[in-house]
């Protein structure tokens, strides 16, 4: 089924080639997978947020329009309100993480010396991620009249609204943006899943990890995309149920931190530091 029938020949190459330089990569550590990541994650955003605003300037006369739409598409019939629940909570969390509890690991592995300083940097990165990237998605969707057009689905509404005014390089922006946006996160999810079975069953474990790692990686590039999606909002879902009672438990403790955190740092209070690097060193 997810074959359907044939071999998938573009899919294949795809996934051998990704496969080669994710192995490369990981293979190298935390430390490689940064130096990569970093140079041209800023670099995507960057290129991305720069020809949606210029979609959205150039249909600047349609934003009051697109923002009505946004207020009042779907909300008056529940069925609608459930479907964008549904669809949008899954799509929210396979963008930004946010309530899965994987990004900590990463965060974790910082030089802060204030969690509550890594915290707001968590935070930040779930807003401009969500309120930023997906909103101009949806005004430059929106302004130009994608959504209206038939036989459109997922990311080619995207593509068609952006070769509506910037032509076939519209196009190549929507899909360097997506490459990048993927590969990126498939490197973050191969330091979360390492960092996991190095947990369970220490190094030994994370070498067997990493060659499932990148056998998946394979089966997702030939597989068909319904069965990937299903399958993500399948195992988010998983994740994120045990991580949400977690944070419910520990939402007293992050609390007091963050108090003093704010009295300390922004009110210059001389009080003994909480779970902080300064409050180790002493």
């Amino acid at each position: 089924t997810a074959l359907k029938g044939s071999f998938n020949i573009p899919g294949i190459v795809t996934g051998i080639v990704v496969c080669a330089l994710i192995a490369v990569i990981i293979y190298g550590g935390l430390k490689r997978i940064v130096t990569v990541t970093e140079k041209f994650v800023p670099f995507m955003a960057a290129f991305y947020i720069i020809g949606a605003l210029i979609i959205i300037i150039v249909n600047f006369r349609h934003i009051g329009d697109a923002f009505g739409e946004i207020f009042s598409g779907g909300g008056i019939m529940g069925y609608g309100i459930s479907r964008a629940m549904r669809f949008g909570v899954a799509r929210g969390v396979f963008s930004n993480e946010a309530g899965l509890g994987s990004s900590v690991m990463v965060h974790s592995s910082s030089d802060a010396k204030e969690p509550v300083t890594q915290g707001m940097w968590g935070i930040f990165q779930v807003f401009f991620d969500t309120i930023v990237i997906c909103t101009l998605t949806a005004l430059v969707i929106l302004t130009t009249g994608a959504n209206l057009q038939s036989g459109l689905e997922g990311v080619n509404i995207t593509i068609y609204a952006f070769e509506s005014v910037l032509g076939k390089w519209g196009s190549y922006i929507v899909s360097i943006g997506i490459v990048m946006f993927a590969f990126s996160t498939i490197l973050g999810w191969s330091v979360y899943g390492s960092r996991a079975a190095e947990y369970i069953g220490g190094k030994k474990l994370t070498a067997v990890y990493k060659i499932i790692f990148l056998a998946m990686t394979f089966i997702g590039a030939v597989s068909s995309i319904q069965l990937v999606w299903d399958l993500s909002d399948t195992f988010n879902g998983l994740m994120a149920l045990p991580n949400l009672i977690g944070l419910l438990l520990l939402s007293g403790t992050v609390f007091k931190i963050t108090k003093n955190y704010e009295q300390r740092v922004i009110g210059g209070k001389k009080i003994k530091p909480m779970l902080s690097f300064y409050d180790r060193e002493k």
